[in-house]
């Protein structure tokens, strides 16, 4: 159980007054909403000392009390994110590391804070969001060549050194999902009969969409949410993007209703080095279309647990049945 708000008022005050070698005093906390895998809350505080002493606000990321299958844990998103930092990604520094913060077990950290809109409906439509909608194609591919600049040599990254089975791991979460659901059965059967070739092992953001990003007037202000990154095909993130769900209604502009493929692959080619296989993009669209519908389901088994109160997790399981269709829609199509 997450412990109450004066308790943890006080108990971050503690952790920050050792970690930073002088004072901290919370001015505010408030709890955060939309994370799927983590606690967040708004932490508004005077530090004393360390390297980032003054008047801040802070995001407090702890441990969720049950998580999505396939995610990490807070020590490990600490780790990977500050490898981001210093590849050049724009994403905020995470600091601070703590254990039993918010609630006994849990993993914690604190995240600088970012200015922009993430809500992907509001950065499609917003109209002061205009601008920056028109270099966000560009933006997004530049900083995707950054994360996968990031390979397994890399032994900050505490990642199981080996690459998960994504197909397997979907096909496990398909399994144990309470109610069959035969197109995914009949997705995951096409998806082992057509492999990928051989491809590259990086760092994978693996939720890399709209919703994800910060974006404010002036462009892409934050990339967020690495609780699914793990060592893997390139093309994963970059099918990730494109997929449907992340379009927001505007199905026209397939990367993440913002953009185009082409433009995507191009920028993407230039600053990573590397050669887009359409193929094997088409194959991770599938696969992650798959691997979404059945996040769905688990998400609102999450809520059916009891150990979880959130109401946005008993309406994300509707979306799944879309999913199911562009999975079949992807395969009838086939790659281009």
């Amino acid at each position: 159980m997450s412990k109450k708000p004066d308790d943890l008022k006080a108990a971050i005050e503690a952790h920050l007054t050792a970690a930073t070698g002088g004072p901290a005093m919370v001015r505010a906390l408030e709890p955060l909403g939309g994370g799927a895998c983590q606690d967040n809350y708004r932490v508004d505080l005077t530090l004393a000392a360390g390297e980032i002493a003054g008047d801040r606000t802070l995001v407090l990321r702890s441990d969720a009390v049950r998580s999505l299958p396939g995610s990490v844990n807070r020590a490990e998103e600490f780790a990977v994110i500050n490898a981001a930092v210093r590849a050049g990604v724009k994403t905020p520094t995470a600091r601070y590391l703590a254990r039993d913060l918010v609630r006994p077990g849990a993993h914690a950290y604190f995240l600088d804070w970012a200015e922009g809109i993430a809500i992907g409906r509001r950065v499609l439509r917003d109209a002061d969001l205009e601008g920056a909608r028109k270099g966000l194609t560009t933006a997004v591919a530049i900083e995707l060549a950054k994360i996968h600049s990031i390979t397994p040599a890399d032994r900050s990254v505490p990642l199981p050194a080996a690459p998960p089975d994504i197909l397997a791991f979907t096909r496990t979460m398909v399994e144990s999902m309470r109610e069959p659901r035969p197109a995914l059965f009949l997705a995951l059967q096409w998806l082992e009969q057509n492999p990928m070739e051989g491809h590259e092992t990086t760092l994978v953001h693996g939720d890399y969409r709209t919703g994800n990003f910060m974006v404010t007037p002036h462009g892409l202000s934050a990339i967020l949410d690495w609780e699914f990154a793990h060592w893997g095909p390139p093309s994963w993130d970059i099918a990730w993007i494109t997929m449907r769900n992340w379009r927001f209604g505007a199905n026209k502009l397939p990367v993440g209703g913002f953009g185009r493929r082409e433009e995507l692959h191009e920028i993407y080619e230039q600053h990573s080095g590397r050669k887009v296989s359409h193929k094997d993009v088409h194959y991770c669209e599938i696969l992650a279309n798959v691997r979404w519908a059945a996040g769905c389901a688990h998400q609102g088994e999450r809520y059916l647990s009891g150990q979880e109160t959130d109401l946005e997790l008993i309406a994300i399981p509707r979306r799944g049945v879309e999913m199911e269709f562009e999975a079949l829609r992807l395969i009838e199509k086939g790659a281009r």
